[in-house]
This record gives C-alpha cells, sequence and structure tokens, in this order.
C-alpha cells in the first residue's frame, strides 16, 4: 500500500494518522459540502492525511423504510464535487458487482462493507478498477481471516489495499473491539479502525441501530495507543438529524478538539516502535 498513489492526499509525510470522515450518507449537496470544509480546516491545521467519506447509497438497512439514498448518480456526482471544491480524496461503500465501475469514475477509494467482504466477485470488482479498496473487517471473522480478504485484491493485480476494523459482534446487540488484531493485520495491509461504527448497538427491536457516541473519544485514542493507522470517524453538524447512523456520530463541533488530542498522542506513540 503506497498513500502516495491516492490522489490529492496531503501531509502524508507528516507521520501523523490518516483520517477517513464525513457523513454515513449523502443527503445532499449543501450538508456534504459543509461537514468536507469543516474536517478539511482541522485536518490541514493538523497536518492529518484526510480523506472524505459519504455512502452514496445505503444497502444494507434494517427496515424497509428505511433511508438508502438520494439517487446514485447524484450522490457520486456530490461526492466528485467535494473532492473538486477542496482537492482532497474520496471514498464510498459499493455493494454490487455493478457498482464498482460506476463509483469508480467519481471517487478515489471503493469500500467493501463488513456484511459484503467475503464476497468474492465483489471485491475482485472493486480491485480490478484500479482505485485503492478499503476492505471493513467482518464483524463475524477474526483478523487472521482478513489474510485472505486482502489476497483477493493483490492477486488480481492490485496492492493499494486497506483493512478497516469496525468490531466484531459480541452477543445480538453490541460490538467488541479485539485490539490484538491490529498487529495481526497490520502484517496483511495498513489498519484502520472505525471508531462510530465500533460503538453501534445493532438489532435494536426498534429496527434502528443504537450506539454510544460518548465513548468516541476512548476508542479513538485506544486505537492510536495500539497502532493502527489510521482512523474512521463517521460525523454530521446535527447527528439528531442525520438520515442514517446518527446514534452513533460524533458531533462535528467536537472533531477539532478531538482530533488535536489524538495527533499529540500520535506524536508520542511516534516515539515508540509498534
Amino acid at each position: 500500500m503506497d498513500l502516495t498513489k491516492i490522489p490529492r492526499l496531503k501531509h502524508i509525510d507528516s507521520q501523523q494518522f490518516f483520517l477517513l470522515s464525513g457523513p454515513c450518507a449523502i443527503e445532499g449537496e449543501d450538508m456534504a459540502l459543509r461537514i468536507a470544509e469543516h474536517i478539511v480546516k482541522v485536518t490541514d491545521r493538523l497536518k492529518i492525511p484526510y480523506v472524505f467519506k459519504g455512502s452514496f447509497k445505503k444497502a444494507n438497512r434494517s427496515r424497509v423504510d428505511s433511508f438508502t439514498g438520494i439517487g446514485d448518480e447524484k450522490a457520486l456526482k456530490i461526492l466528485q464535487k467535494v473532492s473538486q471544491t477542496f482537492d482532497v480524496p474520496t471514498v464510498t461503500d459499493i455493494h454490487e458487482v455493478s457498482d464498482a465501475e460506476m463509483a469508480a469514475e467519481y471517487v478515489d477509494i471503493l469500500q467493501i462493507p463488513a456484511f459484503l467482504v467475503r464476497q468474492t466477485d465483489l471485491v475482485v470488482a472493486a480491485a480490478r478498477t484500479g482505485k485503492t479498496v478499503n476492505l471493513k473487517k467482518g464483524q463475524f471473522m477474526s483478523p487472521e481471516s482478513m489474510k485472505h480478504a486482502v489476497t483477493k485484491v493483490t492477486d488480481s493485480g492490485n496492492d493499494q489495499v486497506i483493512i478497516t476494523d469496525r468490531g466484531t459482534m459480541f452477543g445480538y446487540q453490541d460490538m467488541i473491539v479485539d485490539f490484538r488484531g491490529v498487529p495481526t493485520m497490520k502484517q496483511y495491509a495498513p489498519v484502520v479502525l472505525d471508531v462510530t461504527h465500533s460503538l453501534q448497538q445493532p438489532n435494536q427491536s426498534s429496527g434502528v441501530t443504537g450506539g454510544r457516541p460518548a465513548l468516541i473519544s476512548t476508542m479513538a485514542r485506544a486505537g492510536i495507543a495500539a497502532g493502527v493507522d489510521g482512523l474512521f470517524m463517521e460525523t454530521h453538524f446535527d447527528p439528531s438529524i442525520a438520515k442514517s447512523d446518527g446514534a452513533n456520530m460524533l458531533p462535528l463541533d467536537k472533531l477539532d478538539q478531538l482530533l488535536t488530542q489524538l495527533s499529540q498522542l500520535r506524536e508520542t506513540i511516534n516515539q515508540f516502535d509498534l
């Protein structure tokens, strides 16, 4: 994996963690640009390599009446506008083989959702676009098993691959992050900790996923201390009105303070050989 191959990724020599952050789903152009502008200002000040994250559609929903998106092409064009406006790379989820080629025309990183990371055709389709592929570790998978998911990408002729840990199922309605898996997975690819999804509480009786956002700073600090290469955090200026995953999002106005603290922690951790 070579960060210099990700277009428009800045501050790659800063020795800071890299950040994938933005709203869960693209709800509209104004909200996407507003969130991106704020994060770009903070990450530029702290010299954190930054990738704007936003799902162009949400295919994995608890209920049939849950928000799934504003239209595929419309959302992808918004992601492209974010990239062009702020000169940053972008990442989005894909769910079907046909999504890979379509999304690759608009974004720089294709993300494979955790529930789909064992879908060989999907992983290979993403790899063959030549884009960087971000593999979410399945909630049901061991760190060691991610070696095989990474190999599917590299055997397809693409060495641009990232692993993102978003926790492991603990019972029916909670997630646990096992930090012992970080050094294991770093043998295969750079490792990112998905802070906000790790704090989800899925399978609620209401059909709406819950979460524990009060623990975001705790989880993020633990990830930096464990030696992850990057962090993934979903954020929104008002999580209470977010159309997807608002229950575990970080309020946008708290991002500056948290990233400042995390960048200072990373400077300390850099003194150790992890």
